[in-house]
């Protein structure tokens, strides 16, 4: 049994190091596009199961992203990133259930290298998410009320009542944009390493039947972080387009 916090190297390219977790990475992004390109070229006015499926998980997510949002013009603006972000990290949290993840792969001495490795249980793939996210966070906060608007958030004159105070807020409120990318990839990262480890722990002791409900527990945390990530998400764009109270 290993288990590696960092992302094994499976091999190089260019001098490039390629882990089985960019591996994994670019198998669901191209499932995912390819999968979408079929649903739309196939989309019928009498659904089937599968596109009924569909349509109710895009419906729950639009109808949560048009509530947050407020209006429609905001919601068109939020949807695409939210839904992105919330079926993209979805899959990587359900991908370390499929059978044989962890433990099919390169051997050297007496440990296995994984082909495979789940994407959110690697602290860069949770981190560039992360960085997506924040960035674009500030870009359609500055894209909806205006780069002075949006600055006037953190940077508040010491002039301007109550003096100082609004200063000293300004400066926590741009920190705390700062520490969100940690948040928000040790939260993700954290969780999804703590699952991968307990079931590589569980299937080496007792691997029949007592596994089962933690591959149930697992389902469940996967759909839960996905849903905090998105909708954190959601919220931190929504406040992003607030403009501050003392530009009025």
């Amino acid at each position: 049994m290993n288990i590696s916090i960092a992302a094994e190297t499976l091999f190089h390219l260019w001098g490039f190091p390629v882990t089985n977790t960019i591996i994994l990475t670019l198998i669901i992004s191209v499932t995912l596009m390819l999968f979408s390109a079929l649903f739309f070229k196939k989309l019928s006015l009498v659904p089937g199961r599968v596109q009924a499926g569909v349509e109710a998980v895009f419906e729950a997510l639009w109808n949560l992203v048009a509530d947050v949002a407020g209006n429609e013009r905001l919601a068109r603006k939020f949807f695409p990133i939210v839904a992105t972000i919330f079926l993209f990290v979805l899959f990587s949290n359900w991908i370390e259930l499929v059978p044989g993840l962890g433990t099919i792969g390169l051997r050297e001495g007496h440990e296995v290298i994984p082909f495979l490795r789940s994407a959110s249980a690697d602290l860069n793939m949770t981190l560039a998410i992360s960085l997506v996210v924040v960035f674009s966070v500030q870009f359609i906060g500055i894209a909806t009320i205006g780069t002075a608007k949006y600055a006037s958030k953190f940077l508040v004159s010491p002039f301007r009542k109550p003096y100082g105070v609004g200063t000293f807020m300004g400066i926590l409120e741009l920190m705390g944009e700062a520490t969100r990318v940690i948040s928000f990839s040790f939260r993700l990262f954290g969780n999804i390493f703590a699952g991968e480890v307990l079931l590589i722990v569980v299937l080496n002791l007792v691997p029949y039947f007592v596994p089962l409900p933690f591959l149930f527990l697992e389902l469940f945390v996967g759909v839960v972080q996905a849903a905090v990530f998105s909708i954190l998400t959601l919220v931190f764009l929504k406040m992003a387009t607030l403009e501050p109270e003392h530009a009025h």
